[in-house]
């Protein structure tokens, strides 16, 4: 910094000796002794009048000033005639040109900066403001953090500040500014007591990061609340489900050893916590009571778990779920090499709709509307509802978490599909509940299948097939000493687990209310005696012969059941089915397949039993006479019914059972042992029985006729399929007859193996 020389005052040059002043020959005065004129007058008077002097007076030297010396001048050896000299700006220590500031006042400089800019930087950064919860009291708080409350009362000498109905103070001062209900943000600056007397400073920040203060208690597993009644508790636990009452929400909450219901109330009918959503890891703190006969906990506080608490306790509730989902090793009800290659497969789909109802999800059974589908679905509801009941607790947690609905199709139509995926998107909408896990029963194997499946997975439903209808082709498989043990076909690629014999080398044979019961077992080994009767049901309904169907007829034998009495039932569910249509009938249902309202089974099965037998006569009646028999050259027994002419219309039993019974019939005339085929067949449909003999001489197979018209008649839009020897074909009304000449065609054309 430049600066005026302190040597030379900014002249330039210092005084470096004196000399004589030439002027007064250094006398100190005018020399007087000439004769003074006019003109050295007038300078002899300015002088008079600068020195102030009398006329009598000697006048100085105006050159020396009197002195008789005159100062001889050099250059400022300081500034070197400059005049200014370059000092630092803070201190003046002399530097060089081009500094400003010496080194000591710049390290101080930057000390002091640094200083301030950490200031700033405290200013300006975020300050943690926390928000007491509903239970925190004075033991909860600490005078180093800052508060967001409220204003509850002003008087003249302050106001009254809540952070929570237990912690409240005094904010002395001006408080003019402040009104009721204005939140503020405060700081501590006394406690006076700890039974609540505490003084409170406002806080000026312009932003802060809210947080939640709770209460510091230990973490209680929702199994262990009922040792708590009465008590405050804190659970750590996933949203399962939240449901909105004309008063408090009840949120649905589940950890590693159960589910409870946390009931929140701020205002009747209104949401609480809006910002909690389904699958959020929260932290709930409340108080535990019973409520309708069950454990519940009214909540103070509720907040979501940090990213990294949440990550945690996903992998505890995974593993704790993954273990208690995992079945118990159970033996099997009947001896089958089939069923012990199926095993795998079977415990697969066992571990995974029981870790749906341990994760809240509905379990939504779709079964074919038929004696073998029912017992099927039955089976599955009586191993299922129970466990629901168990970890869900709200009584009518059964008609939330459960849905059985039968199809009227052998297969997964679009209908219903479009029924479920429906249902299950409003649930999700209007209930908070989470997609469902869809277990198709014997039904789901067959191509049919795959678009109403593709159509689930676009969503993720998870999906598991139970059944025995023929799947088509293998992609894959796996052979071990001549044994298929494991196989992929096309329906494989949109369903998570599928159990089927024809994946190990079995057959339709096993039906799928055998493979469904057995799964129920595994489930649930509770419902062993009550559900061990239905394969045996099951596979009269379905005409299954095999090694297992006779052990599952013992098997039934041992409740009292006679291979006549389970052969009624199995007609009885098919009589009732037909008029029940697409409700499942769950009471009625119970009570014909004595699994249910025992009591009343015997009344139940004689009164249908009869009622079923008057109406296949009359339909008998009608359609025997009107059969066109022929032998084939083949050598198979060909019998064609147009059930569309000769049969009632819009009773039961319909076109397929009718065309069943015709069968069955000329079975009797003619004997088992025949290669017998029947068709009946409408306008725009064909319905196939054959006797194994067709099946097993001929190689008769209902799915590849179905297969071959599709090529040989493609502008007729055919599907169809269903068992080797039981089956069904769609046609084009117009073209009905040229697809039925193929069909006998086809039939004719196939010889002896």
């Amino acid at each position: 910094m430049k600066t005026k020389c302190p040597k030379c005052k900014g002249i330039g040059s210092v005084v470096v000796d004196y000399k004589e002043c030439d002027a007064c020959g250094g006398t100190g005065f005018e020399d007087d002794a000439f004769d003074v004129g006019s003109h050295f007058k007038g300078i002899n008077n300015n002088a008079r009048a600068k020195f102030d002097l009398g006329g009598d007076e000697d006048i100085p030297c105006e050159v020396c000033n009197g002195k008789g010396q005159v100062e001889v001048y050099e250059e400022c050896p300081y500034c070197h005639g400059t005049g200014q000299v370059n000092v630092c700006r803070d201190c003046g220590k002399l530097l060089d040109e081009k500094y400003d500031i010496c080194h000591e006042c710049g390290e101080k400089r930057k000390a002091e900066k640094a200083k301030h800019d950490e200031y700033e930087a405290r200013r300006n950064a975020k300050r943690d403001v926390y928000v007491l919860d509903s239970i925190c009291n004075m033991k909860d708080i600490d005078r180093d953090k800052l508060y967001k409350g409220k204003i509850t009362r002003v008087e003249r000498y302050g106001a009254f500040v809540s952070l929570n109905n237990n912690v409240w103070g005094l904010m002395r001062g001006d408080v003019s500014e402040y009104n009721v209900g204005d939140e503020i943000v405060v700081f501590i600056t006394a406690i006076k007591s700890r039974e609540g007397k505490i003084d409170f400073a406002p806080a000026y920040v312009d932003s802060y990061n809210l947080k939640r203060l709770t209460k510091s208690i230990p973490r209680t597993l929702i199994g262990q609340l009922e040792e708590k009644k009465g008590k405050i508790v804190r659970i750590d636990g996933q949203v399962q489900q939240i449901q909105q009452t004309s008063g408090p929400t009840i949120f649905i909450i589940s950890d590693e050893s159960g589910t409870t219901e946390i009931a929140a109330f701020d205002k009747a009918g209104e949401r609480s916590y809006p910002e909690i959503e389904l699958d959020d890891a929260v932290q709930v703190i409340g108080e535990v009571n019973e409520h309708g006969g069950k454990t519940q906990i009214e909540s103070s506080s509720m907040v979501k778990l940090d990213e990294e608490s949440t990550k945690q306790l996903h992998k505890l509730i995974d593993d704790a779920l993954n273990r208690k989902a995992q079945p118990e090793d159970v033996e099997f009800l009947v001896k089958s090499d089939v069923l012990n290659r199926l095993k795998p497969k079977m415990y697969e789909a066992a571990r995974r709709i029981r870790r749906a109802i341990l994760d809240g999800r509905t379990i939504l059974l779709r079964h074919h509307n038929d004696a073998d589908g029912i017992c099927s679905g039955v089976a599955m509801e009586k191993a299922i509802v129970p466990l629901i009941q168990k970890e869900n607790p709200s009584n009518d947690a059964e008609y939330y978490y459960f849905k059985r609905s039968p199809s009227k199709a052998p297969f997964y139509e679009l209908e219903d599909v479009v029924k479920d995926l429906s249902f299950a998107l409003e649930d999700q909408e209007r209930h908070g509940q989470k997609l469902p896990l869809i277990v198709l029963l014997d039904n789901g194997s067959t191509e049919e299948d795959i678009v109403a499946l593709m159509q689930a997975k676009i969503y993720d439903i998870e999906v598991v097939v139970i059944d025995h209808h023929s799947p088509g082709d293998l992609i894959t498989k796996d052979e071990r000493d001549g044994e298929i043990y494991g196989a992929t076909v096309a329906v494989d690629e949109y369903v998570d687990c599928h159990v089927n014999p024809y994946l190990v080398g079995g057959d339709s044979q096993l039906t799928a209310g055998a493979l469904a019961t057995e799964v129920a077992h595994i489930i649930n080994p509770d419902v062993k005696r009550l559900v061990q009767h239905l394969p045996a049901v099951a596979a009269l309904g379905d005409r299954a012969e095999s090694g297992e169907v006779y052990q599952y007829l013992k098997l039934a034998a041992q409740k009292g059941f006679t291979e006549e009495h389970l052969a009624k039932i199995a007609e009885c569910v098919d009589f009732e089915a037909y008029f029940l249509r697409f409700m499942n009938g769950r009471g009625i249902m119970d009570t014909i397949l004595a699994v249910g309202n025992l009591d009343k089974h015997k009344k139940m099965i004689e009164a249908l039993y009869n009622e079923y037998q008057k109406r296949i006569d009359t339909q008998l009646r009608a359609a025997l006479p009107n059969i066109k028999r022929t032998q084939l050259e083949n050598g198979i027994y060909f019998n064609l019914l147009d059930v569309e002419k000769f049969a009632h219309k819009f009773t039961f039993p319909a076109p397929g059972k009718t065309c069943g019974f015709v069968h069955d019939h000329v079975i009797k005339e003619l004997g088992e042992d025949k290669p017998i085929v029947t068709l009946g067949h409408g306008p725009d449909f064909g319905v196939f029985r054959a006797t194994d003999a067709v099946n097993e001489q001929y190689g008769f197979n209902v799915n590849e006729i179905v297969s071959k018209m599709i090529e040989r008649v493609p502008q007729a839009g055919i599907d169809g399929g269903g068992h080797e020897c039981a089956g069904s074909i769609k046609y084009i009304e117009g073209l009905g007859e040229e697809v039925l000449y193929k069909v006998v065609e086809e039939i004719q054309s196939l010889s002896k193996q």
